[in-house]
Formats: C-alpha cells, sequence, structure tokens
C-alpha cells in the first residue's frame, strides 16, 4: 500500500540519468493507461486501496497519489489514521477491526481468534462497543471483523457462537449505522483454517444475525481460490456484501492479463447490482513501479 520513496542522487550525470529514467518511465505509464483525463473515473465505481499492500508508502504518499488517479478511500486503517485521510479529503471505507486481550491473556479479533468462540465474546463486545461510535462519529460506515479459526469446531457450531456474539453489539451498530462486514477469507492457501471461508457460510450467518448492519466482505481474491464462479456468486448474492477486495490469481499480484480473472467483466457484475460502495486493490504489487501498478488496477475495475 506505500510506496518506495526516492533515492538521494548527487552530482549532474547521475540527476540527468534519473531525469531521463522518470521521464521515460511517465511515457510509459502513459502509453499504458492514457492521459490523465482518461483515468479521471466513469462514476459507477468507488475506488480504494488497502494499504498493508504499500508497507514502504506513506498514508500521506498514498493519498497524494492515489488522488490523481481516482481513488476516494484507503481501507484497514485505524481511527489514529482518520486524520491523514480528512487532511486528503479521503475515506476509510473498511476500518480495520479493534482487538483486544482474551481471557487468556492473548489477543482476539484478529483473523484467527474471534467470534466463533463464546469465550472471546465480552472483550469482543467491549473493542466494538468502543469503535462503533468512533467510526461513525468521523463519518465512515464499515467495521471489519473476523470468525476466527476453526481449531477443530464444527462449521455449524462457529456459525451460532458467531451470531450469539454479533447479535449482541447489533443495536449498538443500527444505531451508529456502522455495518459491521466479516471477511470472506481462503484456507487453502493464505489462512489456513479460517472459519469463514465459504460465501455460503457467510450468507448463513448473515440470516442467523438478521440484521442489515451486518453484511460480508466479499473477496474476490479468497473466494476465487475456494470455490471460483465468482460472477454468479456476486449475482445472486450481492445483497448481503458491503465492500469488496481484489487480487490476482494465482499469487495475490496485478490483477491484469498476468493471472488468470477477468476483472473487467467482475467489474460490470458488481456495478449491474447496484453496489454504491466501495471496490478496494488488495493485490501485492510485484513489479518495481508499485503505484503504476495500482494506477492500472483502478483503471482495469473502472467500467
Amino acid at each position: 500500500m506505500t510506496i518506495h520513496s526516492q533515492t538521494s542522487r548527487r552530482g549532474f550525470l547521475r540527476h540527468s540519468a534519473a531525469a531521463s529514467a522518470i521521464t521515460l518511465t511517465a511515457i510509459s505509464l502513459e502509453n499504458r493507461l492514457g492521459a490523465a483525463d482518461a483515468v479521471a473515473g466513469k462514476g459507477n465505481i468507488n475506488h480504494s486501496a488497502c494499504k498493508w499492500c504499500y508497507p514502504n508508502v506513506s498514508l500521506d504518499e498514498l493519498c497524494t497519489a492515489g488522488k490523481e488517479f481516482g481513488l476516494t478511500s484507503v481501507d484497514l486503517l485505524r481511527p489514529n489514521d482518520f486524520p491523514t485521510l480528512k487532511k486528503h479529503g479521503m475515506t476509510c471505507a473498511m476500518v480495520s477491526s479493534p482487538t483486544a486481550k482474551g481471557t487468556d491473556g492473548k489477543q482476539v479479533g484478529g483473523i484467527t481468534r474471534a467470534w466463533n468462540r463464546t469465550e472471546y465474546h465480552d472483550a469482543l463486545v467491549e473493542a466494538y462497543e468502543k469503535d462503533i461510535p468512533t467510526v461513525a462519529n468521523a463519518g465512515l460506515t464499515n467495521l471489519i471483523c473476523f470468525s476466527g479459526n476453526r481449531d477443530g469446531m464444527d462449521d455449524e457450531l462457529g456459525l451460532q457462537n458467531c451470531a450469539k456474539g454479533l447479535k449482541r453489539i447489533m443495536p449498538l451498530a443500527e444505531k451508529h449505522n456502522v455495518v459491521i462486514t466479516m471477511e470472506l477469507l481462503n484456507s487453502k492457501v493464505n489462512h489456513k483454517d479460517y472459519m469463514c471461508d465459504h460465501t455460503a457460510w457467510g450468507v448463513e450467518l448473515c440470516k442467523a444475525v438478521g440484521s442489515e448492519n451486518f453484511k460480508l466482505l466479499y473477496d474476490i481474491y479468497h473466494m476465487q481460490i475456494m470455490e471460483g464462479d465468482v460472477i454468479a456468486t456476486i449475482k445472486s448474492n450481492h445483497q448481503y456484501f458491503s465492500h469488496y477486495h481484489t487480487g490476482g490469481v494465482p499469487g495475490r499480484n496485478e490483477i491484469d492479463d498476468t493471472q488468470e480473472l477477468n476483472y473487467a467483466a467482475i467489474a460490470r457484475a458488481i456495478v449491474a447490482t447496484g453496489f454504491k460502495g466501495h471496490v478496494a486493490q488488495e493485490f501485492i504489487p510485484a513489479r518495481e513501479d508499485k503505484l503504476a501498478s495500482l494506477r492500472q488496477g483502478v483503471e482495469i475495475c473502472d467500467v
């Protein structure tokens, strides 16, 4: 999510070489992506990007660069980052989850230890009850959550446990118009043993919670790995999705023709559902010019 800073250069010849390289990069980028007015955006997709994919770029840098090619949001940030977003006129379309200490003293609220264990509920409820008003007061809507790993637990029991705990925070979420959003992740490659790893399970959890303020983050990369059939799934279940993430399959790199998914077609399917939220780029750029890759991803999805 961040961009590598330019190294310092000394001497006229080194400066000239750097200037030439920058010029050639700019020309190449324009040839690949079109002139600046061509990437201003069609207005059908709201674009975001996940900060963690750019660890060497500051949030200030990402906001400044991203706004030039259509980003209006940066995903998975915490409240201490909100002032920086506000300074740039940006939003956080998906706020990162709060964490707390469980009864065993270990952290809960992340991907592996979360809502499918009733012994974590009190700590999680307390953490989310603090975060929900903060998110709302910042003018934001989506706050992420996770199921936790199975660790030998039956999926049906895990679903019941998640619903039981999440129902405790729904009244506050509804009061503040905050959508608690559980992410669908693959348990095959990246997050071994994660419970919320199929759309059908997530949809059943939405039904069990029974609130419009609980939905799913449909991560296209993760669900392509677990079940495929991405466009059909979006058409059939879009009412349960509050947010989308991208990523090239296999490898989680650029979303262009180096991988197997047709992201322009997927984006058109999302638009056809009437979705008004954000689609966030969550791929890890493999190329040296990380921002050019991000810009390309935004343009591919700008249908």
